[in-house]
């Protein structure tokens, strides 16, 4: 029981660890953005947005994955506690994020004329895709230091590194563009490029790892396959993006402009704001599912651990969306978009199913099972577009919302029958009481709001998020003794009050 409440603890701490981290990014990005857009004006934030998305892209192309692949790589000889193998494996990570980094910068270069052809229309920009084609390359390296911090879990360098990097980015760029408006653009991308690398490798030296001489051959030997699981996470990150533009492009021929506007605006808000808690958690997740890839048994304990944390972290959040969607969006946007009200209460109740269909995807990518990995993926974006233009075409912006649910009702059913025949997969009894309280109380919630007038909605959605809090509370404090830790905290802390 004590290894146990070490797992659930260890969940719990590296959540709220990088939720913290997660939401004060969120903050800074939306200071910065807001500045950038007064000092800039829609044409600035155009440019800047064109130029940096246009990388974006090369860079996805060009990194074959290793910000995730390489992970697995280092969390496994992080385990075996083999100080040669964990040199090894270290050494090679490097070699690749430089390789990779020089080859996005190399393309960039190569082909400026044609990106600022593709992106503004003309080659003007050229000289500008030129500059930055070195942010390619400290982007890279920033990724590999990252990697090395996660891979090895030391998690407080991690989230300073994030945190410091974008504060200071954002604290010495803001200034620029007042000075310099438009002409800031491009150094400011470069300068906040290199403030990231400055932090994250100041954080990644403070780990003592002996790097070995290894010749190029035995760099891309050891790395192969670092390097094919990368691809396959790359390319299925190319399929979801396709997926995405199409969906894009289907609903602005149907419906218009302003309803691609409004379907950005609602998966935006639910992706950000409830996403941030899988981004949290999977800092931490993926590196300690890693080390015990070679284990069914304790991959299978280490998943149902993670499904039951993110469930009950995620239930109140998605009950918050249900009662209160409106003054969320009132509040975050304007009142254009109350229409995706019911979209993102339909898409709320599909992170249900998306908080247990992420815990056990992960296991692909721990076991290295990388074409597994990419058909499973492939086959999500697959379905989940033709749900999505069959929703969107006969109900509109509320058939989006029912297509994000159904999508993920189906990917859970997918991944949890591929591993249960591929490694033997379950879910135990905890984990399925606590979906089917869960996820009751928000169906219930869901339902009894649509039927009672506005005055009461939100005493009686409150009641249903006091439920669900309560029992996530009692839930967790089993497994971790919240209650005593508060205990020490209020002795320690405010004895003498």
């Amino acid at each position: 029981m004590k290894n146990h409440n070490s797992s659930y603890s260890s969940i719990l701490k590296a959540t709220s660890l990088f939720g913290g981290v997660q939401i004060i990014s969120i903050v800074i990005k939306v200071v910065r953005s807001k500045f950038v857009a007064l000092f800039l004006g829609t044409e600035g934030v155009g440019i800047s947005g064109l130029l940096t998305s246009t990388l974006d892209l090369v860079s996805a192309s060009t990194n074959f994955g290793l910000n995730i692949s390489a992970v697995k790589d280092i969390s496994e000889a992080n385990a075996t506690k083999n100080v040669s193998r964990i040199s090894l494996v270290v050494t090679v990570l490097k070699k690749l994020f430089w390789i990779t980094g020089i080859l996005g910068l190399i393309l960039i270069i190569v082909f400026s004329s044609v990106l600022s052809e593709i992106a503004f229309g003309d080659s003007q920009y050229s000289i500008s895709f030129v500059w930055l084609s070195i942010t390619l390359l400290f982007t890279q390296l920033t990724s590999g230091h990252l990697v090395l911090l996660q891979g090895l879990q030391k998690l407080k360098f991690l989230a300073k590194a994030n945190l410091l990097g974008s504060f200071f980015g954002s604290l010495v760029t803001v200034p620029l563009y007042y000075f310099f408006r438009n002409d800031a653009i491009v150094p400011g991308i470069i300068i906040f490029a290199i403030l990231n690398l400055i932090f994250s490798w100041y954080y990644a030296r403070q780990i003592n790892v002996v790097e070995l001489k290894i010749s190029l051959a035995q760099t891309f030997t050891e790395g192969k396959n670092m390097m094919t699981l990368g691809f396959m996470v790359s390319l299925s990150v190319l399929v979801s993006l396709l997926s995405a533009y199409g969906l894009r492009i289907f609903i602005s021929n149907f419906g218009g402009i302003e309803q691609v506007g409004l379907y950005s605006a609602g998966f935006i808000l639910i992706n950000t704001y409830v996403g941030l808690v899988f981004k949290a958690m999977g800092t931490d997740y993926f590196p300690r599912l890693s080390s015990v890839a070679n284990n069914n048994k304790l991959c299978i304990q280490v998943i149902n651990q993670q499904a039951e944390i993110a469930l009950l972290i995620i239930t109140p959040i998605v009950v918050v969306f249900i009662v209160f969607i409106k003054t969320i969006i009132v509040i975050l946007y304007s009142y254009q978009f109350v229409p995706v009200i019911e979209m993102v209460q339909w898409a709320a109740l599909g992170m249900l199913f998306k908080a247990a269909s992420w815990s056990i995807s992960y296991i692909f990518l721990a076991k290295g099972a990388s074409m597994i990995f990419f058909l499973n993926e492939f086959m999500c974006s697959f379905y989940t577009l033709m749900f999505n233009l069959i929703g969107y075409y006969f109900f509109g912006l509320v058939g989006l919302g029912v297509s994000f649910l159904i999508s993920y009702l189906i990917y859970l059913i997918q991944v949890f029958l591929v591993t249960k025949n591929k490694y033997g997969f379950n879910f135990d009894s905890p984990f399925k009481t606590i979906f089917i309280i869960q996820f009751s109380l928000c169906m219930l919630c869901f339902f009894i709001l649509k039927i009672i007038n506005d005055p009461f909605i939100y005493p009686v959605g409150l009641v249903f998020l006091l439920a669900s809090s309560y029992y996530s509370y009692l839930e967790i404090d089993k497994r971790v003794g919240l209650r005593e830790k508060f205990l020490l905290i209020k002795n320690k802390y405010f004895r003498n009050l």
